[in-house]
């Protein structure tokens, strides 16, 4: 015989626990009943329950000490229970001996999995259902329907319901607290009840949520998310379904951590969008949107890691985005009423460059234009004021606005640029991202819109929501990055797509070629680690083996570290990168210079420089090292390799590696004597100050902005 223990803190339906217990003996079960609430009025209709024995417990605290009474004030609820009932012969008893315990309330479940710790054999159970699962998988024989005096899932509905309308979220949360959900048993017993059938949606939502906090305050977040993820799978209210969803994938996100449930639930948040768009709910339907792809071009899943799905198959990755009504919608271009009109030939070109806030790659086009005869320059930063940054970056209002709604959206934007397009014969915008979305929402009239994407925005959401229609000039700083970004954005490979250029990052080399001492050539250096993208730990692997051969060898690090704070996945990586480089740093082997506004000094020290990224649209700090004389080398980006174009049609011949083995070949070549080295180094430098220097880059700027013919 199969002995079943349930405990119950409150009186539970006793019409259905009747059945229940039913089932239960039907099954070879002895049931037996452990009863924390005051039984003294319901004796009777206990004793028609078919129990094999009930047992009244304390029910108040008036058997304990003194001392333990002021000591349970600040105890939960629920743990409360437990100290009032723990030493009683009777649970004890049943409870070692049982082969499985249920609670029968949310109060009760704390109580269930201590006495699981005493009896590490028993299953342990919140509601009726479950634990009926159990026992039928036990007897090898699941009884036919006809038989059925009450569903199972019909028992779990009513205690779940009832009790979750009852009681506090104080209640729950003792039901969740920490030492309960760290146990697999007490995580287990809450994750079975969310998943039984017959529970209404808003109540399995609700409970579900609570037993994600207790695993997040228990440190697992695992936990939190399949909590979730299982409470969601048995909804069928796809706005209650993928606001769980939403919630856990957040949850892993928040870690870290790439959610095995991010591409459906992105596919959950578009249907719903479609939808919503369907009854004519454009706010409902672009907030929606807008999650979807919030989660879907997340930087912990595209920025923040060493690999990325767009890396592998960038066109399947977009494919399922875009088949949404609602990004189809987005895609569809509007054009504009007039084209742009040619420079003026009677008077300075009105230029107005403008970004937000980041405006690292400007100070040269800027300085250039300035002291142009034949351009006016004006500078707008749309991060400089609180409002224009607010009305630059509102995601949500700008997709609801292409979807039919939020007109007050395109009449702020109206307002605050077109004095700015009245002005301007030709606007620049550095950074494909959210103000040039703004930028399209309106008609430029017969401004001409140059826009520049560098390599940042191909892996955020922002390129899929610009309309490029209203877009005269798309540049690229590289081919690869071309080639991602039309194969992401269908409306880069549509009709009315804008004119694409490939135009170098401006770069004042002309400082950087300076005398190397001949101790430079065993030294590799590294510009900008403060990325995970920037993978210095291949530099480390490099590094180990070119020192296996001479440990003259070292490694010097520019540039500021990683902010732990940008992810968690940041943070990780971080820690194992500090990890790894301790030694080396103690041994002198690797040697932090740290953030400089001085790089052509510290280049001088630097004889290999490595460029050791995933990705990298050209890698500046790359290019500076090559002027500066020092030998080049490249890892072959992975995000890009085998590809039409990537880091060997960027670079020359001989630059690109595809192994840390490789690397390390090339370094003991280039360097065998100070000779080869320095020889190596002088067609690196002229390289790099023929093609990507100022002088150079900046005829192409004037061709691009000066020279429009269309």
């Amino acid at each position: 015989m199969t002995d079943v223990l349930f405990v119950a803190t409150a009186k539970p339906q006793l019409g259905v626990l009747a059945g229940a217990v039913g089932k239960f003996r039907a099954l070879g079960a002895r049931v037996h009943m452990a009863v924390l609430f005051d039984a003294r009025e319901s004796t009777e209709e206990l004793d028609t329950l078919g129990l094999d024995s009930y047992h009244q417990l304390p029910f108040g605290i008036g058997h304990l000490s003194t001392s333990t009474r002021r000591k349970l004030k600040k105890v939960p609820h629920g743990r409360r229970l437990w100290v009032q009932v723990r030493r009683e012969p009777w649970l004890r008893g049943h409870g070692g001996s049982a082969a499985h315990l249920v609670a029968l309330d949310p109060n009760a479940v704390y109580t269930v999995w201590r006495l699981s710790q005493y009896n590490a054999s028993a299953g342990a159970f919140f509601g009726l259902a479950p634990a009926l699962r159990a026992l039928e998988t036990q007897q090898g024989s699941t009884p036919p329907a006809k038989r059925r005096m009450m569903p199972p899932a019909a028992v779990l509905a009513s205690d779940v319901r009832r009790e979750a309308k009852a009681l506090p979220r104080t209640v729950i949360r003792t039901a969740t607290a920490r030492p309960v959900m760290r146990s697999a048993v007490g995580a287990r017993l809450w994750r079975t009840a969310l998943g039984a059938p017959g529970v209404p949606a808003s109540v399995r939502a609700a409970l579900s949520r609570q037993v994600a906090e207790g695993m997040r305050w228990a440190g697992r977040p695992g936990g939190a998310t399949l909590a979730l993820t299982t409470a969601a799978r048995h909804i069928g209210d796809r706005t209650i379904r993928t606001g769980l969803l939403d919630e856990a994938v957040r949850t892993e996100l928040g870690k870290g951590i790439a959610p095995k449930a991010l591409d459906s639930t992105v596919q959950e948040l578009l249907t719903q969008a479609d939808e919503q768009l369907k009854v004519g709910d454009p706010a409902a339907a672009a907030s929606t949107l807008d999650r979807a792809l919030v989660l879907g071009f997340h930087r912990v899943i595209h920025i923040d890691q060493l690999s990325s799905p767009l890396a592998v198959d960038p066109a399947a990755f977009a494919k399922p985005v875009h088949a949404a009504e609602v990004m189809r919608r987005i895609q569809q271009p509007r054009g504009r009423k007039t084209p742009a009109k040619q420079p003026p030939l009677d008077r300075p070109m009105r230029l107005l460059v403008t970004t937000s806030a980041n405006d690292n790659f400007l100070q040269l086009i800027l300085k250039q234009y300035e002291e142009h005869p034949d351009v006016e320059l004006r500078y707008l930063d749309l991060a400089a004021s609180t409002a224009m940054k607010r009305l630059s970056w509102a995601g949500r209002r700008m997709i609801e606005n292409r979807l039919g709604g939020d007109e007050l959206y395109a009449e702020q934007v109206e307002a605050m640029m077109r004095p700015h397009l009245d002005w301007a014969d030709t606007v620049f915008l550095d950074w494909c991202v959210a103000p040039a979305v703004m930028l399209t929402t309106i008609d430029p009239g017969d401004t001409r819109i140059v826009v520049r994407l560098h390599s940042y925005e191909a892996f955020t959401r922002w390129p899929h929501l610009v309309d490029f229609s209203r877009i005269d000039d798309l540049v690229y700083v590289a081919d690869h990055v071309r080639d991602l970004t039309t194969s992401l954005v269908p409306m880069l490979r549509g009709e009315q797509a804008p004119r694409t250029h490939m135009l170098h990052n401006a770069m004042d080399l002309s400082g950087f070629d300076r005398p190397k001492p001949a101790d430079a050539r065993f030294n590799l250096g590294l510009i900008g680690i403060s990325q995970v993208a920037k993978d210095p730990q291949w530099a480390i692997d490099v590094l180990e083996r070119v020192r296996a051969e001479d440990d003259r060898y070292r490694l010097l690090l520019v540039g500021g570290d990683m902010d732990p704070k940008t992810s968690r996945a940041t943070k990780d990586y971080l820690k194992e990168f500090e990890a790894r480089i301790a030694p080396l740093e103690e041994s002198g082997a690797v040697v932090r210079l740290g953030p400089t506004d001085d790089v052509p000094s510290k280049l001088v020290e630097i004889g290999t420089i490595i460029s050791s990224s995933v990705r990298e649209g050209c890698h500046v700090g790359l290019m500076e090292g090559a002027a500066s004389a020092a030998v080049p080398v490249v890892r072959d980006w992975p995000f890009y390799a085998g590809r039409d174009n990537s880091a060997r049609t960027l670079y020359p011949d001989g630059w690109v590696v595809s192994s840390p083995e490789e690397a390390a070949r090339r370094i003991l070549e280039t360097t065998a004597s100070e000779d080869v080295w320095r020889a190596a180094g002088k067609l690196a430098s002229e390289h790099a100050l023929s093609v990507w220097d100022w002088p150079e880059v900046g005829r192409d700027f004037d061709e691009l902005l000066l020279g429009f013919d269309d």
